[in-house]
């Protein structure tokens, strides 16, 4: 649901002024056929399930990378508040969408909080990960499962899952692959919730098998398999011990008897080994426990990436790495010549150069200019949205009458400061080290330290590259008025070869005091 085809990372680019095009490519596929957030009730004759969907799309809705993140605004979290209040007389409720909860901007008390009674939500977004992280799933702190699913647009990733006697099992699988099995009892220890789920009737179930549709065959260990030829095998193993051939019940339902209270101690690994009649194979397992105070965790680094507030934490990063940026800048600024004590180490030699550059005007100007326009200036204008032109700054974008707070451009102007504004920075204040050492740009580089010196050039000259690469992205995602109004892309490269040409041709009389002060600390 959270990765329909026809409703890819690229449609949601557009925003929703493009949405009615999309929607019906997407509810050529969808059996509610509806736009935003709502609330879809199934019924049966044991309970009734409630299915909320949550659409965090940005409206309008920025092109790439600006569309990373979603956005819930105060009307949006009163109405999921009521749809989830809805769902309270279900027997349980599943909640999707495309974003995951880390990519989320919502108002207080947040989207995971809205969300606390339900089982589960299932989304997709981070295909994870590019396939560094082909497991993506989490507890929230109020008890919810966070399970993310790869895009079925390129990988063909898909997800089925069953209630068996309101049980929640899934299986995240891959589009033609057979045959297809979910082992609904005994369910698994990891997803397993005491808070939502009625973990006792565990210890009271005769039969594994796959799906429960009725209270009649509680007793059984259940499995669901699903081929497109016959089943001819299910066998189940439990720690490695074969307890036996399920049966077939009906439809994709297979059971066989077991008593669980012979496995009521500890953990146990079950496996459930399946063939079909045209010679293919599939074998699934999963650790599961009969008591209710034995738990596992997920996956630390998959926790991180579904729990963490990312808009937050790159706010900050960008807020501190712009702070440590000015302080030093003007430190240094005010600060006197110190008299450096013992061997010009690197230490010694950094704080010179930092004093050097922010002592000449022209280049402490320069750089305190570019951070400040890094935080408070637009970064260019151009076609935000299709056919909308909008402007761009850290802090958000101001596109067709409305402002989009700031999300990924925070992530971008890290990106923006931490490889290029800084390093050109560095790259300046060690250009200007060299002139004080007497030498001009030809004779620096006849020093005979080429393992020192060429290096330098090298790694500035690839960040130039990227800076480069940035506008010609920049050109070719929002157009060519973005090339052209773009201070922080396209103004900034033409100015930086400006610049460092500035410090091989300053005059040596205006390096001579410093170039007296070098000499004195490196003959003391």
């Amino acid at each position: 649901m959270a990765n329909l085809p026809g409703y890819s990372e690229e449609d949601k680019g557009h925003g929703k002024n493009q949405v009615a095009r999309y929607q019906r490519k997407s509810w050529k596929y969808s059996a509610v056929r509806r736009d935003g957030s709502f609330h879809y009730v199934h019924s049966t004759p044991f309970g009734n399930y409630s299915f909320i969907s949550l659409d965090a799309t940005v409206n309008p809705g920025p092109k790439r990378p600006f569309n990373f993140f979603g956005i819930l605004d105060q009307k949006q979290m009163e109405d999921l508040s009521l749809l989830a209040k809805e769902s309270s007389r279900s027997n349980h409720s599943i909640w999707f969408g495309h974003f995951t909860t880390s990519t989320i901007l919502s108002p207080s008390p947040g989207i995971r909080s809205i969300m606390s009674s339900a089982t589960a939500y299932l989304c997709g977004h981070l295909h994870t990960l590019g396939g560094l992280m082909p497991v993506l799933h989490t507890r929230h702190f109020q008890g919810t499962l966070e399970l993310e699913v790869g895009d079925w647009k390129d990988n063909r990733r898909y997800r089925i899952f069953a209630f068996d006697h309101d049980l929640f099992s899934f299986a995240d699988l891959i589009f033609g692959e057979w045959p297809v099995v979910l082992i609904t009892n005994p369910k698994s220890l990891l997803y397993s919730s005491a808070k939502h789920e009625p973990l006792e009737r565990l210890l009271h179930s005769t039969h594994i098998s796959g799906c429960a549709i009725s209270h009649s065959h509680q007793q059984c260990t259940r499995v669901l398999v699903f081929s497109l030829s016959s089943i001819t095998s299910v066998a189940v193993k439990i720690d490695g011990v074969h307890l036996g051939q399920a049966s077939h019940l009906s439809g994709p339902i297979f059971i066989l008897k077991w008593n669980p209270r012979n496995y009521s101690n500890r953990t146990h690994n079950i496996e459930v080994i399946v063939q079909d009649s045209a010679g293919r194979s599939k074998s699934v397992h999963h650790i599961f426990s009969a008591r209710e105070d034995i738990h596992l965790r997920f996956d630390p680094l998959a926790s991180f990436i579904l729990l963490t507030d990312h808009c937050t934490v790159a706010r900050v990063l960008f807020v501190m790495i712009v702070l440590i940026q000015l302080i030093i800048l003007i430190a240094f600024r005010y600060r006197a010549y110190p008299e450096h004590k013992g061997p010009p180490g690197f230490v010694n030699l950094t704080s010179f150069s930092l004093h050097v550059l922010s002592k000449i005007s022209i280049f402490y100007y320069s750089m305190l200019l570019l951070t400040l326009y890094t935080v408070l200036g637009p970064w260019f204008v151009g076609e935000i949205t299709k056919g909308k032109l909008g402007c761009c700054f850290s802090f958000g974008i101001f596109v067709d009458g409305h402002f989009l707070q700031g999300s990924v451009t925070f992530i971008v102007g890290i990106l923006q400061l931490v490889f290029f504004n800084i390093p050109l920075m560095v790259y300046l204040c060690w250009s200007l080290l060299q002139r004080c050492f007497g030498h001009s740009f030809k004779s620096h580089l006849h020093q005979g330290k080429y393992l020192k010196i060429v290096p330098v050039h090298l790694l500035m000259l690839l960040l130039y590259i990227w800076q480069i690469y940035s506008c010609y992205f920049l050109h070719m995602t929002y157009g060519t008025l973005a090339l052209l109004f773009s201070p922080l892309r396209t103004w900034l490269t033409l100015v930086t070869p400006v610049l460092i040409r500035c410090v091989w041709t300053l005059n040596s009389a205006e390096l001579g005091t410093f170039i007296v002060q070098l000499k004195s600390h490196l003959s003391s």
